[in-house]
Order: structure tokens, then C-alpha cells, then sequence
């Protein structure tokens, strides 16, 4: 049996010069609807693509990420859409501290894509207002910890096994060890379920830890790490050229293209022991 963020689908397979029928395993992509809550009175005010699961998370972190909330304490309720016996898992009604005003704060009331993020709507001078320069207490990395990130990453994918289809988001120690993996179709979804189970446990700010990503890292990611504190992100793929300018501004460690033993650093090299430079 697939899992419930997968599905199966009938695939014509070509190799060899021949074809067969064949079942694959595709990532599960649904809509999910956020509703607001004050009273009798509901206003829906988002719905992103994204892969079941961890759907609370991605509440948590999307409204940490909006400025809708500052804590996990601002959400006052957050529950499945219910009506009598039916259960619709793919709406989520919030209830906040800030009720309705929240609505202002929040960049956008639209539907997102699953690969979109911010979609252009934020900017570094507005991101300034909220995030604060990250903070990193520890001795430099050894390259070797940044090394096998993504191969930890890659061990905790399950549905990426499966579909192919996904990608991933993993917080770390200074140490290397791994302390929670979160998977969705959407970069900036895995990103925001994973700072919000971080925010949910009262973790934030993130410093003298790491985020290792299974995509590049865009603007929507490097962001999201530089509100959670987060010091050091490193991404499987490349960086942007706005991802690189928001972690020089809110002094981020970056790191592209981890893969064996090599890597690039993109901004702030001394959190990482570097030697033989030329």
C-alpha cells in the first residue's frame, strides 16, 4: 500500500526499445484552504498547494513567515473544517489572538503554487523589519559535518523514495545531528512546516543551528531562515542572487551545491573551518 501523500498511477514504461504498462508512485499535490476564525464570523484568507501531512506544521509556519503570529501562543485554535460528521482535511480554521486584524499584516490573501513562495511579494527592506541578524556561538563547522547533510536528509525522505517527487527541509545542531526532516511538492512548503514545528516546541530563534535543503535555495528560502534565526542553510542545489544578498544582510552562512565532498560558500566563510585557501 502507497502512503497517504502518495498515489499510484498507470505509467507506460519505455527502456530498452521496449515499452510495458507499469504502476508508479506519484507525490500526492492538494489545495489547502486557511480560514479565519473570529466568533460566528469566518474570512478565508489563503490556499497553497502542498503534500498532506504535517498540515499543522505548515499552518504554524506560514503564519510565522506572514507576521501573522509571533508565537505559538497567538494561534487560540487550529482545527480541520468540520460540519456535523464531515471532516474536510484540506481547509484549516484558525482562531487568533489578534482575530481579524492579523488579516493586515498578512502579504497576501491569494492562492500560492506549490513551487511559488513569496512570489515576489516581499522584499529585503521589508523582510528588515522583523528578522534581526542571525547569531552563531559555536567553533567552526568541520567541512565534514556540512558534507553529510544531504545524505542525512536523503535517509529521512521516505515519500522522495517513493515518488521521486518531493522535496525536503532538515534542522540541525551545530553538532550535525538531525532533529526533525519535513518533505513537501513545495520548497517553501517543507521550509515552513519544519520552522513550524520548531515554533511549536518554542525553539525559535533557531540560532547555532542549520537548515539543509534538497533544492537551490531562493529568496523564499533563504527568508525563512533568516526570520527563524536560522545561521547556516545549505542546499543541495544552487542559490539566487537574491538569496545571496538577503544572507550577506542578515548574515547568513550560505552554501550551495553540497554534494560529495564539495561545496560553495556563498556569504560568511568563518563559521566553517576552511584551510588551504588560495
Amino acid at each position: 500500500m502507497p502512503p497517504d501523500e502518495a498515489a499510484a498511477c498507470a505509467v507506460l514504461r519505455y527502456a530498452n526499445g521496449g515499452v510495458l504498462p507499469e504502476t508508479d508512485l506519484v507525490a500526492v499535490e492538494e489545495p489547502l484552504e486557511l480560514r479565519l476564525v473570529q466568533g460566528d464570523e469566518e474570512q478565508p484568507f489563503a490556499v497553497t498547494m502542498r503534500t498532506p501531512g504535517a498540515d499543522r506544521d505548515l499552518a504554524l509556519g506560514f503564519l510565522y513567515a506572514e507576521g501573522a503570529i509571533r508565537e505559538a501562543a497567538d494561534v487560540l485554535s487550529l482545527a480541520e473544517w468540520r460540519q456535523g460528521d464531515l471532516t474536510t482535511p484540506n481547509v484549516l480554521r484558525v482562531e487568533l489572538r489578534s482575530g481579524f486584524e492579523s488579516l493586515r499584516t498578512l502579504s497576501r490573501h491569494t492562492f500560492t503554487s506549490s513551487a511559488c513562495g513569496v512570489c515576489g511579494t516581499g522584499s529585503i527592506e521589508r523582510l528588515a523589519l522583523r528578522a534581526r541578524p542571525t547569531v552563531w556561538t559555536r567553533p567552526p563547522l568541520a567541512p565534514e559535518v556540512v558534507c553529510g547533510l544531504p545524505e542525512q536528509l536523503r535517509a529521512r525522505q521516505p515519500l522522495f523514495a517513493a515518488t521521486g517527487g518531493l522535496h525536503a527541509a532538515g534542522l540541525f545542531t551545530a553538532q550535525g545531528e538531525c532533529l526533525a526532516v519535513r518533505e513537501d511538492v513545495g520548497r517553501h512548503n517543507a521550509v515552513d512546516k519544519l520552522i513550524g514545528w520548531a515554533l511549536g516546541r518554542g525553539l525559535l530563534p533557531l540560532s547555532d543551528h542549520l537548515l539543509a535543503v534538497s533544492s537551490r535555495a531562493g529568496f523564499e528560502i533563504v527568508q525563512k531562515a533568516a526570520l527563524a534565526g536560522l545561521p547556516l542553510v545549505c542546499a543541495v542545489s544552487a542559490p539566487t542572487s537574491l538569496a545571496a544578498q538577503v544572507a550577506e544582510s542578515f548574515g547568513i552562512t550560505l552554501v550551495g551545491f553540497v554534494r560529495g565532498e564539495r561545496f560553495n560558500v556563498y556569504s560568511f566563510p568563518e563559521r566553517l573551518r576552511l584551510e588551504n585557501v588560495r
